[in-house]
């Protein structure tokens, strides 16, 4: 039986998933695993040596090396037969950036960054602006100009 594969520890994942040949309907696609995403960003694409690499990923080097091997044959196959890249799948960690807190700078209720005490509410529309009044929520103004919600700034 052989051993379980460590989790590979990933500090960034794009909005990404797919990369298709442009025109093309009905195509194959190379499955291109998480790891072997990050791998190919660290070594290629931020110009990182192996070695540094291979321990950010929590890997030896010689498995980052099989991992980048893997990938860029997937990766050429693709290029050079038309085919569509999909992203998924693995054995992987997220790590990212350490953030503190939930909201990652969203505010108090998730919303947009918050203003704080001052403030302007602003048309979307017409650019009109007047000074934030509190207890009174900028969405829920209409610019007496166009009569389109405000919102803050």
């Amino acid at each position: 039986m052989p051993r379980p594969r460590r989790l590979r520890r990933i500090w960034f994942c794009g909005n990404f998933f797919d990369f298709v040949p442009r025109n093309l309907t009905c195509f194959d696609e190379v499955m291109l695993s998480v790891d072997e995403f990050e791998a190919i960003r660290l070594v290629d694409f931020e110009d990182m040596g192996q070695e540094k690499a291979a321990k950010k990923m929590k890997v030896s080097q010689p498995t980052l090396s099989r991992i980048l091997r893997s990938a860029r044959k997937k990766i050429s196959d693709a290029i050079i037969n038309g085919k569509g890249i999909k992203i998924q799948g693995g054995v992987y960690k997220m790590v990212g950036s350490r953030r503190i807190g939930r909201g990652f700078g969203r505010g108090r209720r998730g919303g947009p960054l918050a203003a704080g005490p001052g403030g302007y509410c602003v048309c979307p529309v017409c650019g009109y602006g007047e000074p934030h009044q509190a207890g009174i929520p900028c969405n829920q103004k209409k610019c007496p100009k166009c009569g389109t919600l405000m919102v803050r700034r």
